[in-house]
């Protein structure tokens, strides 16, 4: 399976020079990007990937585009500067950057990163589907069977749900029947993580 990184820089020749790197992996697709503006205007059409943003750019700087993607899970970013101190290593980490690199970096040193970077992405998109996954079972749900089900993760019994619904503790158990058939489970315990997962109730 291939795998996309998006290099963001207003340097050419560090764009050239990180695209001639990253070439010789068969299974990378390379794309280049001249400045954060123009990764942006782009950033709703472009696949998951990871993404060597640099720091210090004209119109939005690295810090601008990692706030603007807001931990998304589709993008993976490290962060390149020529200008690295500590202080820009803690705004990018906390605006979302796996990892911070000075300029000039060491081949290894970056393509060891961008393989984490990858392993990241790929636990994250597996993440987001098990919550999508779970998302459309939830909605599935009539607004009763998930008042059922509300009742049901509190630890309520059948006829104390029954009672607060003001149904029958009959309704109730066909209720529940029919959310478990949606959710495709057959035990509480396999409906609640369902739940769980697709963020309907906290968890604490």
């Amino acid at each position: 399976m291939s795998r996309t990184i998006y290099i963001v820089d207003d340097d050419d020749a560090v764009r050239a020079s990180l695209h001639s790197l990253l070439s010789v992996r068969q299974d990378l697709i390379v794309r280049g990007f001249r400045s954060g503006d123009a990764f942006l205007q782009d950033v709703g059409e472009l696949d998951p990937g990871v993404l060597l943003l640099d720091f210090h750019m004209p119109g939005a700087t690295g810090l601008d585009v990692l706030v603007s993607l807001d931990g998304s899970p589709k993008f993976v970013p490290i962060v390149l500067t020529g200008q690295g101190n500590v202080g820009l290593a803690v705004q990018a980490m906390k605006a979302g950057a796996l990892d911070f690199v000075e300029k000039p970096y060491e081949a290894e040193t970056l393509l060891q990163l961008i393989d984490n970077a990858f392993s990241r992405l790929e636990e994250d998109n597996e993440a987001a589907a098990r919550i999508g996954a779970a998302e459309a079972k939830i909605a599935k749900l009539s607004p009763r069977e998930t008042d059922v089900l509300k009742g049901l993760i509190e630890g309520r019994s059948n006829k104390i749900i029954a009672y607060e619904l003001d149904i029958s503790p009959r309704t109730v158990e066909i209720y529940r029947a029919n959310l478990m058939e949606k959710l495709e489970v057959r035990s509480l315990s396999e409906a609640l993580r369902i739940a769980f997962a697709a963020g309907l109730f906290p968890k604490n």
